[in-house]
């Protein structure tokens, strides 16, 4: 969807407020794809001195399985848009992904949120924050409580170990 902004680009101060959902089911992230319903996106785009700023937040509901513990999880997730959109890139080579060009007088929103999307999601997907995963011998997700299995000693302790059996 494209935004069209030929209101604001001559009047510093000015700005047009946005709202939309973009569409980012078919998005890959890793072995899931973490989105089923619309991503939405709420914002302004401010002429500050004659450089065009986005701010705003990106929401939506993240569903997957925990790259710890390996159970479903939905997860709903918000992160912020802060981006700058100029009418043509100078240096394509030292591109900051927050700059966005513009296709005329508009900015293409379904560009910019998928990106603000990728580049905010963690690079492994848990359910919770403090997710403890599994057992590396049982397999008992350690979320649910502690497991059965016995730690075994440091074998760089087992002189010690054997003086407290004599």
């Amino acid at each position: 969807m494209l935004l069209g902004l030929s209101k604001i680009i001559d009047c510093p101060g000015a700005s047009v407020s946005f709202s939309v959902h973009v569409d980012l089911s078919d998005l890959q992230y890793g072995v899931s794809k973490p989105v089923t319903e619309p991503v939405a996106a709420v914002g302004t785009v401010r002429n500050t001195a004659g450089v065009l700023v986005m701010t705003g937040e990106v929401s939506t509901t993240i569903h997957g399985l925990c790259d710890r513990c390996a159970s479903p999880f939905d997860r709903e997730v918000s992160f912020p848009i802060d981006a700058v959109l100029v009418s043509e890139l100078e240096n394509e080579d030292d591109e900051d992904v927050w700059v966005f060009p513009l296709e005329g007088d508009s900015a293409d929103l379904d560009d910019i949120v998928r990106t603000v999307f990728v580049l905010n999601l963690d690079s492994k997907l848990l359910c919770k924050e403090d997710c403890k995963g599994l057992c590396a011998r049982c397999g008992k997700n350690l979320n649910d409580g502690p497991c059965g299995c016995q730690k075994e000693p440091d074998p760089r302790f087992a002189a010690l170990a054997q003086l407290l059996n004599q």
